[in-house]
């Protein structure tokens, strides 16, 4: 006699899923948080659900003894901890090489000029704690990294900060969501339904980040079409580049950003 299969959906059992996917469930969940600041496109990617997701998935059930990735919650908030600073390292490296010239390009799905003074209006106000900060706004975190680069900010001050907000968003948020779990109707939801939960982080993301591309990309054109400057050349570029003055404000500076 067989035993029924628990789990909503069989070919979502969490048991196969490990057994399949092995330590390349965390390595995406890595690169995810990876690309959100170490990317320019990371700003499609909902990187702060996807945190608290981890940290819940992180529990033990009946299916999954150690959790989905295999291995306690301690090293999984690490290492996307870890992630998130390479992130902003390789973001900032990207910006400090390429210069004003990372700006220089047509309005698509992928960037806005928006995007781009959205962030600046963000260090007008907190100058360089908005490496920090930034880590819980989304679209800012993709950019404030490239524009400090961009801005030369300094490395060791950039550098301290982002270890701080990696550590914060990072590894804090997978800890939340592994805290939330200790609720008593959360926890029997995970135990219940963490098939269902599985395909909602990975389906979700997915169209999630579809989503915002695709809604970037219909502005853009809708915008070329309206006969809307959607190049950035030299000049325009060169005039997003942040004063390296902004970048040892405090936040009593300047206005607050809109949008």
């Amino acid at each position: 006699m067989h035993a029924v299969p628990t789990a909503l959906i069989p070919w979502l059992d969490p048991a196969a899923i490990i057994a399949w996917a092995g330590p390349w469930a965390l390595v995406v969940v890595c690169f995810i948080v990876f690309a959100e600041t170490g990317l320019l496109v990371g700003f499609l990617l909902p990187g702060d659900t996807l945190l608290v997701i981890a940290g819940l998935l992180s529990h033990s059930t009946a299916a999954a003894p150690n959790g989905v990735f295999g291995i306690s919650v301690w090293w999984v908030a690490l290492l996307i901890g870890l992630a998130a600073f390479v992130g902003g390292e390789v973001g900032y490296l990207i910006g400090h090489k390429a210069g004003p010239a990372v700006f220089e390009r047509k309005e698509s799905g992928l960037f806005s000029v928006k995007n781009v003074e959205r962030t600046n209006a963000f260090f007008e106000r907190f100058g360089g704690l908005t490496i920090i900060l930034a880590r819980f706004v989304p679209i800012v975190r993709t950019f404030a990294p490239v524009a400090a680069g961009v801005g030369h900010m300094h490395k060791g001050k950039y550098t301290l900060y982002n270890l701080i907000g990696a550590v914060l968003w990072g590894f804090g948020l997978t800890m939340f969501g592994y805290a939330i779990g200790f609720i008593p109707f959360v926890r029997d939801l995970v135990t219940e339904y963490i098939d269902v939960i599985l395909l909602i982080a990975v389906g979700g993301t997915a169209l999630v980040t579809l989503w915002h591309y695709l809604r970037e990309r219909r502005k853009a054109k809708k915008a070329a079409a309206a006969g809307e400057d959607v190049v950035t050349d030299e000049s325009e570029a060169e005039a997003l580049v942040l004063d390296p003055e902004v970048f040892e404000r405090g936040p009593e500076h300047g206005e607050a950003p809109k949008g």
